[in-house]
């Protein structure tokens, strides 16, 4: 048994992270110490002003664990880590997750090409970014592709020059054709440079030398040619005017500044590289704590730079936050070089600073409403839903739906929500083993029985300790099951239930006539249902998402087997061959049409196998 009193004696004055959990063993706070024995003790002495939130999860508290290190950064680290592998009620949470897109120049090839990266690797390409807008880089590479004739095929050169005929873009005058010889190394590499120049902001050349080409073609009447140049030399001028605001000095940098209200808090952030402005980004902190302005900023660094693979020269923040040295440490280590975070106090830095701010709280102000609307069809729609069955808590819900003609390739769906948002990493599909024929109760018993089980045989491979990484979308169990129909499906679930001895509410998704969502079926109960709440809409999706995933397995399965029945039937046709026939005839009734001549063209085919395909379908044309 866990005695807190004892085991605060027991903490030791070194570093570290602690781990704060509740009786259900979930992760309420992760926190990190520069001495575990003074910090863990601090929250259980008499209230000293930290807030009611802090309050309130100290009241939760059932037990607590905590990891050694050997310094404090290392514990930062290790805090980072796990707040983002369990983002923990309690702790600021950063909202987003995302990643942003890098143009990337294969410098490591003999002829370099300009590609999309969502990461950035140490190797020898060169990259640019990152960008806010996926787009607007897919732009930008095209454009650069079309202005320098650049190659966009994966071929190995040299290694393949003159293996192969050259493509498309060659014929359009998009590319030099380094893969026929057309081009050497050198020639091909001031194309290159002159790609990298415009990457790194140097528009005139290009736009001179485009406004050359086209006049000159207007003046030898190739108007085809002049009007691609034109095209050309107005992409290269929108580029160029987006780069409004610029720093002499060129360095890479990120302003931060963030606008708070009394539930969350934005963080605004320009990304400036290269003394160019190329893009903003803002992030939604979650569970913030009032009047700590400072400390939000803090843990937005934390959090946002430690899954960012580009880092700047220097951060401006909007305060003095308290782990300013040990961060900068932590980023440079990171870098490999030295970065700086700075609160500018006068200048055009600190105006900066201070319009995002502004954009911070524009943003918050404008978007709230929009998070009211979102909120009610997701939160709030489980709140109602849990109300109208009188559940004290639903996070987590499941539904189930079975698909299938005529008893034909029995198939079942597993869709999941959380927080009423689609959670599809979660989503499973299943093939019946057992049942044949149509009958939707014994193939809903033998999916739940799969799918409880098999997360009951996880959870038992996990150690304690790691019980809440959930290895596998089955170790985590629903607050809600959804049943795709009345009283039938829910007694089956509750069989399925009760021979495991796990206790989960079940609920039908009962419909009428049409169709259509009238109740709830709960506790041998219908209950009725607003149509117009939130939560009867969040039931309709929920149900048409179940139903919509089975029918696609159900008709991709469905599909299979009707080009299986047609070839694999045909005596000496197996896997290669009948893929290798798709491929080369696009269609069944190509092949039905085939002679024995042209199936003879496929590498894969002998004149035996020739001759049977063709009078297998001859046969079948007469059966007709």
């Amino acid at each position: 048994m866990f005695v807190i009193e004892e085991e605060l004696k027991k903490l030791p004055n070194k570093p570290g992270v602690y781990i704060m959990r509740d009786q259900r063993d979930t992760i309420l706070y992760v926190g990190k110490a520069i001495n575990l024995h003074n910090r863990v003790r601090s929250y259980f002495r008499e209230n000293i002003g930290r807030g009611p939130a802090i309050d309130k999860m100290v009241s939760l508290i059932a037990r607590f664990e905590y990891i050694v290190t050997d310094s404090e950064l290392e514990a930062l680290v290790l805090e980072n880590n796990l707040i983002k592998e369990h983002s923990p009620k309690y702790n600021t949470l950063l909202k987003d997750d995302k990643t942003y897109p890098y143009i990337k120049v294969t410098l490591g090839e003999d002829f370099p090409r300009i590609l999309f990266s969502r990461t950035m690797k140490k190797d020898k390409s060169k990259y640019f970014g990152p960008y806010t807008s996926a787009g607007a880089v897919k732009d930008t590479i095209d454009l650069l592709n079309k202005l320098y004739n650049l190659r966009t095929c994966n071929r190995n050169l040299p290694r393949d020059i003159g293996l192969d005929r050259p493509c498309l873009n060659y014929h359009i005058k998009q590319c030099l054709a380094p893969c026929q010889g057309n081009v050497s190394k050198e020639q091909y590499r001031e194309q290159v440079e002159g790609a990298l120049s415009f990457l790194n902001g140097n528009y005139s050349p290009i736009l001179k030398d485009l406004e050359n080409k086209m006049k000159e073609a207007a003046e030898h009447l190739e108007f085809e040619d002049a009007a691609r140049y034109r095209d050309l030399y107005n992409s290269v001028k929108s580029v160029s005017q987006k780069q409004k605001i610029t720093d002499s000095v060129g360095e890479d940098k990120d302003i931060i500044a963030l606008y708070q209200d009394e539930r969350e808090a934005v963080v605004q952030v320009f990304f400036v590289r290269d003394g160019k402005l190329i893009g903003r980004e803002h992030y939604y902190m979650t569970n913030v704590s009032l009047n700590n302005k400072p400390g939000i900023l803090q843990d937005f660094i934390k959090q946002f730079y430690a899954g960012t693979p580009f880092l700047p020269r220097e951060l401006m923040l909007q305060y003095e936050i308290e782990d300013a040295e040990l961060i900068e440490k932590w980023l440079s280590e990171r870098k490999g070089s030295r970065v700086y975070l700075r609160v500018p106090k006068i200048g055009t830095k600190e105006k900066l600073v201070e319009l995002a701010a502004q954009n911070a709280k524009l943003i918050l102000s404008q978007d709230r409403e929009k998070l009211k609307r979102e909120e009610g069809r997701t939160i709030g729609a489980v709140k109602e839903i849990a109300q109208i069955l009188d559940l004290p808590f639903i996070e987590r819900m499941e539904a189930f739906d079975i698909s299938n003609t005529n008893g034909f390739e029995n198939v079942g769906s597993m869709v999941v929500y959380e927080k009423g948002k689609p959670k599809r990493s979660d989503y499973r599909k299943f093939r019946i083993r057992s049942v044949t024929g149509p009958d939707d109760y014994a193939c809903m018993k033998e999916v739940l029985t799969r799918r409880f089980v098999h997360g009951m045989e996880e959870a038992g491979k996990l150690k304690e300790k790691d019980i809440d990484k959930e290895f596998g979308s089955f170790t985590k169990f629903p607050d809600l099951l959804l049943m795709d129909g009345g009283r039938g499906q829910v007694n089956i679930a509750l069989e399925v239930l009760s021979e495991l001895n796990i206790n989960i509410p079940v609920c039908g998704m009962v419909k009428d006539d049409n169709h259509r969502t009238r109740g709830l079926y709960f506790n041998n109960v219908e209950l009725p249902i607003d149509t117009r709440s939130e939560g009867f809409k969040l039931i309709t999706r929920i149900q048409d998402e179940a139903h919509r995933f089975a029918i696609e397995y159900h008709r991709s399965l469905r599909s299979k087997a009707q080009v299986k029945s047609v070839l694999d039937d045909i005596p000496g046709v197996g896997p290669v061959r009948r893929k290798a026939l798709m491929r080369h005839f696009k269609s069944l009734e190509e092949i039905r049409k085939a002679s024995v001549e042209e199936l003879l063209e496929l590498p894969e085919m002998n004149a035996g196998c020739a001759e049977a395909i063709v009078a297998f379908f001859k046969e079948q044309q007469r059966e007709r």
